[in-house]
């Protein structure tokens, strides 16, 4: 066998994307060039990710390709979104004249073209009756034994088209790129770890898969990094800006954004010592975290006494209960109430309604659109998902002014607050190896249709 056959032989066994789409029946002029360019790869390749930044349209983008599905087949399209982001992405349907509509019970409509649901709600509905799903802030996927991401991953699994999209795929290891993976019908979670990782226990134990805790780590195999990028490019398109597919930034530039770091001490010192000192630790961390409540929202109270709209996130429900007792206009979204009262007040919000929004990072960090707000307080934990999640609310594209960041600590926070660098510069880190392989892979395709023609040897050859 010669070199060349034998090279053909090699990539006919790679585990590349496979594409099972078809070529786009509609696409509208509202969709900006980046935007079109993402959904017409998306739609031929049938099962895909886009992992667009905040602000760039994904709620279009899948509307738009969800569309096209049902112009397709003739069937419905499902659309999965966080809490009270189904409300956000029914107005979008209104503005751009899809017919879009909201289903709670699992009842599908005769003649329903795109279906909008909250995640909880999945389990009501069959998968026999769609064509295809969109997982809108699929990044829910990534907790290997979630619940949530086995009910989802089980319902994609015989739809011939599916489509996640999300701006923090792994917002801080990349090895829970395998969930996506696995949901798109790519290669199964544990699959991938054996293809390009391996551990310090050398095995592939499905009880080794965590990263933390007493896990072992995971690493790459001498040989895998280069390979395990370019198949994560095959069905995964990453874009932090328009320039990074090539195409003009315009309106797309992200206002300044201040962050400021305020330290507050405890007015009393832990019990059985005569002077406070920084915690050590988890354990330590959360007992300095209850015992300084009451300081730590007093300082928020203070920092957002002149805001016009601040949004202040907390972890505890006795912080939530304190901010929206101190603050003046101040109304909290708490994990206790309906979900009727959780959607109304984060709209609210949205519309200015209220001037200060209470609640937690796990409530209401995910895909809400809060531009009409500039200032956010935070309590740093060592979720770096939902820090970054919590401040692009506000800080993303087409918001107008500087956006304010004021992170609330103590000084037993050190910790996470490095563990929150770390985190972020793993996930800038992952980000710019997604952007530059697929940059690559668009590069390598452009130039085989660009070249065609059989090449001319020189006689002295």
């Amino acid at each position: 066998m010669s070199a060349v056959a034998y090279l053909d032989f090699l990539r006919e066994k790679m585990q590349d994307g496979t594409a099972s789409g078809f070529e786009p029946l509609w696409l509208p002029d509202f969709l900006f060039d980046f935007q079109r360019t993402l959904v017409e790869w998306s739609l031929r390749k049938g099962k895909a990710a886009i992992f667009a930044d905040c602000g760039l349209g994904k709620t279009p983008m899948q509307l738009v390709w969800a569309e096209n599905v049902v112009r397709k087949t003739n069937r419905s399209v499902l659309i999965a979104t966080p809490l009270a982001v189904s409300h956000q992405t029914l107005r979008e349907a209104e503005k751009f004249g899809i017919e879009c509509s909201r289903v709670s019970d699992g009842l599908v409509p005769t003649g329903a073209r795109v279906i909008v649901t909250n995640y909880e709600r999945v389990e009501r509905f069959s998968p026999n009756d769609f064509a295809g799903m969109v997982c809108d802030e699929s990044s829910i996927l990534k907790n290997f034994d979630g619940v949530r991401r086995a009910t989802v991953t089980e319902f994609l699994r015989t739809l011939p088209y599916r489509l996640l999209c999300t701006a923090t795929a792994a917002p801080n290891d990349y090895i829970e790129l395998g969930t996506s993976a696995e949901a798109l019908g790519e290669l199964g979670h544990m699959d991938m770890l054996a293809r390009f990782f391996k551990n310090d226990q050398n095995t592939c134990d499905r009880k080794f898969a965590g990263t933390s805790g007493g896990s072992p780590k995971w690493r790459f195999k001498g040989h895998a990094e280069l390979p395990f990028w370019r198949w994560v490019c095959s069905w995964a398109r990453a874009v932090r800006r328009p320039s990074d597919l090539g195409f003009d930034d315009g309106a797309f530039v992200l206002p300044p954004l201040e962050e400021a770091e305020h330290i507050v001490e405890a007015r009393t010192p832990r019990p059985g010592m005569l002077f406070d000192l920084p915690a050590v630790g988890l354990h330590e961390e959360r007992e300095e975290r209850r015992r300084t409540i009451r300081e730590r929202c007093d300082r928020v109270g203070d920092l957002v006494a002149d805001s016009d709209h601040a949004l202040a996130w907390c972890h505890l429900n006795e912080e939530g209960d304190v901010l929206e007792k101190i603050i003046p206009g101040a109304v909290q979204v708490a994990g206790a109430d309906c979900d009727e009262v959780k959607e109304e007040r984060l709209r609210a919000f949205a519309d200015g309604e209220i001037r200060v929004l209470v609640t937690k990072p796990k409530i209401g960090a995910l895909g809400l659109n809060l531009q009409r707000c500039a200032h956010v307080t935070f309590f740093p934990s060592h979720s770096y998902e939902q820090y970054y999640q919590g401040v692009r609310r506000c800080w993303r594209f087409g918001q107008t002014r500087p956006v304010r960041v004021d992170l609330v600590a103590t000084p037993g926070s050190a910790g996470a607050m490095n563990s929150l660098r770390r985190k972020a510069a793993q996930a800038d880190q992952m980000f710019s190896h997604l952007v530059a392989f697929m940059n690559d892979a668009i590069s390598v395709k452009r130039s085989c249709h660009h070249f065609r023609e059989t090449e001319e040897i020189p006689a002295w050859l």
